[in-house]
């Protein structure tokens, strides 16, 4: 959990509330090359730093070929109980992207209004291929645990873009998830 502790002053400088549960979020990168050795993981790196600037306890990136191991890397965060897993990569249309492929059968329930929004959010910063992303996001469940996951594409671009729109819901929906109730306006 890099740079957790100077994140926490941080977030008690801009207000957050210091009795607010940690959400710890585990970060996996789908990239064969990056796997292998081939290139260095680019996009993990940035949504670590992301997430962290979010004020969320993140994890990894644990770096894992496509396909299965993904589905192995999802088990293995629900299992150590984060509260979400966000993966990158492999949620084009090549023929290795098999990440939603490795997530939809771990969900126990999708949410369609995550992936709509981030590719809506691609598009409309004039990023047309953002609409061949075929990320998902839902919930995966074991022994009455649940964690939110969230598939963004593989670029540095994509997971910043995909941050914009996770920041503001992200914490909610874990809390949601959570028990928690809708915050109430005046």
């Amino acid at each position: 959990m890099s740079g957790h502790a100077a994140r926490e002053g941080a977030d008690r400088a801009e207000g957050a509330d210091a009795a607010a549960p940690v959400r710890r979020v585990a970060v996996i990168t789908a990239s064969n090359r990056a796997a292998a050795g081939v290139y260095p993981d680019r996009s993990g790196p940035i949504l670590v730093e992301e997430l962290e600037r979010a004020g969320f306890a993140a994890e990894g990136p644990w770096v894992v070929p496509d396909g299965a191991p993904v589905a192995e890397a999802l088990r293995r965060a629900l299992a150590e109980g984060y509260d979400a897993a966000i993966t990158t990569g492999g949620t084009g249309l090549t023929p290795g992207d098999d990440t939603p492929e490795a997530t939809r059968p771990l969900l126990v329930r999708e949410i369609p209004g995550i992936p709509e929004a981030l590719r809506s959010a691609g598009r409309d910063k004039g990023v047309p291929t953002a609409l061949l992303s075929r990320g998902l996001a839902g919930i995966a469940e074991r022994g009455g645990h649940r964690m939110l996951v969230v598939n963004l594409p593989g670029s540095g671009g994509g997971v910043r873009d995909g941050m914009e729109v996770l920041r503001p819901v992200l914490g909610h929906a874990i809390d949601q998830m959570r028990g928690g109730d809708h915050p109430r306006t005046s």
